[in-house]
């Protein structure tokens, strides 16, 4: 089960990754739902299923269509607590017969998986403060209020690291050590989007201070970072 959910990951980062797009969705949302669905769900599911015969056709078997649902239900969920005004489940439904081309899914569907995502699989631990995204975004805001040099640093080139560290298994385990990854985020952000010339601000000294993570831990994420960037990028 966990292997054929692993190959099915690249797409369903996908899926999550456009559906936030075309809906529309601040970037806090789909880090959440990324969180919510790739971090938590996704792990408790196979445990959940292992342990115990799915009783909802919805888990059993668990295909493409129906991981696409759950992955849609992590949108919904992060919405409802990020956005002042949330997504329905007659829009979504809508959304999904759009998106999710081998399986029609009625409005039912949506409630249940949602409550099968909440109640059975999460058991309602849906926490998103300590998140890589909120911790990097608070670094940045602080970055640029203390390093004129700031003002170069991009932000959207935090967020594309982001998003293909979560493409494999292997590099979606730094989600984990969600303080460390977004203070190495920020450090990558700032090798790669500030020109050379403004190096001026001792970038490395100042994490440690503000994160309490050594020098030598986050440079060594940093290199590994870079190279998996430059990998995913090159032809």
């Amino acid at each position: 089960m966990s292997t054929e959910i692993g190959h099915l990951r690249r797409r369903l980062v996908e899926f999550l990754i456009q559906s936030t797009t075309q809906l529309e969705l601040p970037p806090i949302v789909k880090y959440s739902a990324l969180s919510l669905f790739f971090d938590r769900f996704r792990p408790n599911v196979v445990r959940f299923l292992e342990k115990r015969k799915a009783e909802h056709w919805l888990l059993q078997p668990l295909t493409e269509s129906n991981l696409q649902l759950f992955v849609l239900i992590s949108i919904w969920i992060s919405c409802k607590m990020h956005c002042t005004r949330g997504l329905s489940v007659h829009s979504l439904k809508s959304f999904g017969d759009k998106v999710i081309t081998e399986q029609l899914f009625m409005v039912r569907d949506f409630l249940d998986a949602e409550l099968i995502f909440l109640k059975q699989v999460l058991k309602f631990e849906i926490g998103t403060l300590n998140i890589a995204y909120t911790l990097l975004e608070n670094l940045f805001i602080q970055f640029k209020e203390v390093a004129k040099v700031g003002e170069y640093l991009n932000f959207e080139a935090c967020m594309d690291m982001m998003d293909l560290l979560y493409e494999k298994e292997e590099t979606s385990l730094l989600y984990q050590y969600s303080k460390s990854l977004a203070a190495s985020i920020l450090v990558s952000s700032y090798i790669i989007t500030v020109p050379k010339q403004q190096y001026e601000f001792p970038i490395l000294p100042w994490v440690k201070m503000v994160t309490n993570k050594e020098e030598k831990e986050v440079v060594e994420l940093v290199g590994y970072i870079l190279s998996h960037v430059l990998y995913s990028n090159s032809p």
